[in-house]
């Protein structure tokens, strides 16, 4: 089978939608937390999360253009300040409700039955129920004038995690910790890990560490 941009274009909104998001492959999943400026608290889904740099750490998510209402993106604009939380195995299902169209008198941490956890650095909500957190403080946004989409910047200003998923070098053990992945908008994964190989070098085999 062939598929070129003309018969994507012909696809029902819905088929073509899911078709589009499942064939990138495997993205993270995580909740984003945000409170408004007036203390509203805010939770939503997201597959988008990236590295952005190690120097300053620094991490960056895909959002939809806003010429609907936002939470999230609002909420970060006024704040300054979000939190990245890693979707645990065992509570998947809580966290893909967080993605139904809640009014923004709403919190989805009261609808999808989550716990707010806050510290005296980060002006976001945690999830109590996960073990990966992620501070973040808003540093820049980018429009991608193709589409409208935006795509938010923030460094990372403080990590909450279990002391027993971070190895000696640094690596941290997301499947141990029971993260798991999204493909398309609906399908959740668990992880298990092949191998970890050593620096690439030009002629030179990589070895498994």
């Amino acid at each position: 089978m062939k598929i070129i941009k003309q018969d994507i274009l012909k696809f029902e909104k819905l088929y073509r939608a899911t078709f589009i998001n499942s064939i990138s492959g495997f993205k993270s999943a995580s909740l984003i937390g945000t409170m408004s400026s007036k203390g509203k608290t805010n939770l939503a889904i997201f597959n988008s999360v990236i590295h952005v740099g190690a120097n300053p750490p620094a991490l960056g998510f895909l959002m939809r253009p806003v010429s609907a209402e936002r939470h999230t993106y609002n909420n970060i604009k006024e704040t300054k300040h979000f939190t990245i939380n890693q979707i645990n195995k065992e509570i998947f299902k809580q966290a893909h409700q967080t993605s139904a169209r809640y009014e923004e008198n709403i919190s989805e941490f009261d609808a999808c039955d989550f716990t707010p956890e806050f510290t005296e650095t980060i002006k976001a909500p945690y999830v109590k129920e996960f073990k990966i957190k992620i501070g973040l403080k808003f540093v820049e946004e980018k429009e991608i004038k193709f589409n409208g989409t935006i795509f938010i910047v923030g460094e990372i200003i403080e990590i909450i995690l279990p002391d027993d998923l971070i190895a000696k070098d640094g690596f941290v053990d997301i499947e141990k910790a029971g993260t798991i992945a999204i493909s398309g908008l609906d399908s959740y994964h668990e992880t298990k890990i092949i191998s970890r190989l050593s620096y690439a070098k030009p002629e030179v085999e990589p070895k498994e560490i």
